[in-house]
């Protein structure tokens, strides 16, 4: 049973690392999108083509449109697809200082790209980059700041800061951007079929050893082998105490013994010359 249970797991988790799912794809790709870099959402998912269901700021927006529309005003987009569900979420945004990271999984030892950028690609100066709260770097002029190699400890709450020139320059901060490093996909998937691989052996090992166990308990006792003829059946053995006094002087005591008697060789009646000698000695 342990060894089908661990099986049964193995393929549920199989079964549901491969699961389909509805995805919200951006270009261009970054997160989060800008209004006045003329967006593209793409709907994937299973079901009909044409029967994709639009949502903005959690109101339907569009039911039965395309899978592909372009973004003409800010805010927070979903779509649903009849076979596969409701998308993620995305934003798209229209602040006046806005911090993008690449829209992609971000795994450990690529690099990696921030980007602090003005309301309609207004100039930004005196950049500062932040994480939780932790200030890492302040440029005079640059507006990027590159994370190479990725590790897992840079995942964090990014945001930037800094003068956007607008007629006059005003100090803006940016929306923050949640920042996730992944293990490389080679490494997890090892880690993964390992702890399935190690957690089958054992739970196959307990199920045979309980199976085994359980055979055991149900097989019949074979019954005692039949008796041959001159055989003695003792039935117990007593031993009588010797007496008192020093091992020298006190001669030992017979010992006693209750035993069965088999009929002679033959079948005959027993004989006085069948009655078997001294069985134990002293």
């Amino acid at each position: 049973m342990a060894g089908k249970v661990v099986l049964l797991l193995w393929a549920q988790t199989l079964g549901l690392a491969g699961a389909q799912t509805t995805q919200l794809l951006v270009e261009p790709p970054w997160t989060p999108p800008v209004l006045w870099d003329w967006v593209t959402l793409t709907c994937q998912g299973s079901g009909t083509a044409g029967a994709t269901t639009w949502y903005k700021d959690g109101q339907r927006w569009w039911q039965k449109g395309p899978d592909r529309v372009r973004v003409s005003e800010s805010g927070t987009y979903q779509c649903d697809r009849p076979s596969t569900g409701l998308s993620p979420p995305v934003r798209v945004s229209n602040a006046w200082l806005v911090l993008q990271v690449p829209a992609r999984a971000l795994l450990e030892g690529d690099t990696v790209t921030l980007r602090c950028r003005g309301w309609q690609n207004k100039t930004v100066t005196s950049v500062s980059f932040y994480r939780d709260e932790k200030q890492l770097q302040l440029f005079r002029d640059g507006t990027e700041l590159s994370l190479s190699p990725l590790r897992l400890q840079d995942s964090g709450r990014y945001r930037c800061r800094g003068s956007v020139y607008y007629v006059v320059s005003q100090w803006k901060e940016s929306a923050p951007v949640t920042v996730t490093v992944h293990v490389a996909a080679g490494v997890a998937g090892s880690l993964l079929f390992l702890v399935l691989l190690v957690g089958v052996i054992v739970g196959w090992h307990r199920w045979h050893r309980l199976a085994s166990r359980k055979h055991q308990e149900r097989a019949p006792q074979e019954p005692p082998a039949p008796l041959e003829e001159g055989e003695v059946l003792y039935t117990h053995v007593t031993m009588t105490k010797r007496t008192q006094g020093p091992t020298c002087t006190a001669p030992p005591q017979d010992t006693q013994v209750t035993y069965a008697e088999l009929p002679g060789p033959h079948g005959r009646p027993r004989a006085p010359s069948d009655i078997y000698g001294n069985v134990l000695g002293h």
